[in-house]
């Protein structure tokens, strides 16, 4: 269902989904880059927020500033603030459930970043974090457990890349590395689904792992 969330410079479009029963938390998805296509309509975030709906979270995908709908210009930086009016809308709509945030790409800097600063997230699902384009050093310093998706092929960073970066993998942070996978997963996005969805119900029911 359409669900709009009002953003620090407008309105963001957005797509809300609810999975059957009880809800067992909540998932802000994020998207990649705008200035290179990236919408919440992108493929890989498609399958992000399925996963996560179908192991019990209400998911949103919403666009960031200036993309297909969205009031206001992309900036690259204040997007964070974008990602943090979706986050307080979904738990306005749904208060007192645990709150998750993903990200594919550009998407998945956003959400660690938000991370970061606010200690009410309590999880991280992030995929194909650009490693060879971003200092990923940052992400030592992110408390809260957390998936890591990349790509054995992707050319904007691989898990080896990102080892050598962080020079040592804290242990809160859980890594996949899809074999074969570009940046884009091509012919590999159930994969990331499935890798998704059972990192989240492993999550949300240890007793079914």
């Amino acid at each position: 269902m359409q669900f709009d969330v009002s953003g620090p410079v407008g309105r963001l479009l957005g797509e809300m989904e609810e999975p059957e029963g009880i809800p067992k938390g909540l998932a802000i998805v994020c998207h990649p880059h705008p200035l290179h296509g990236g919408s919440m309509g992108n493929t890989v975030v498609m399958r992000v927020a399925r996963a996560l709906r179908s192991a019990g979270l209400v998911s949103l995908r919403f666009n960031f500033r200036g993309v297909g709908g969205s009031e206001g210009d992309h900036d690259g930086a204040q997007e964070v603030e974008d990602a943090s009016a979706a986050a307080l809308a979904l738990q306005a709509r749904h208060p007192g459930l645990p709150l998750w945030a993903a990200g594919y790409s550009f998407g998945s800097r956003i959400v660690s970043e938000l991370a970061l600063r606010d200690a009410g997230v309590e999880r991280l699902v992030l995929i194909a974090f650009p490693a060879a384009l971003y200092d990923p050093s940052f992400l030592a310093r992110v408390s809260q457990p957390s998936l890591i998706v990349m790509g054995e092929a992707d050319t904007f960073g691989t898990a080896s890349d990102l080892r050598r970066k962080l020079h040592r993998l804290p242990p809160q942070l859980e890594l996949v590395e899809i074999q074969g996978a570009d940046h884009f997963f091509r012919s590999r996005t159930p994969l990331v689904e499935e890798a998704v969805r059972r990192y989240a119900r492993a999550a949300l029911e240890p007793s079914r792992e």
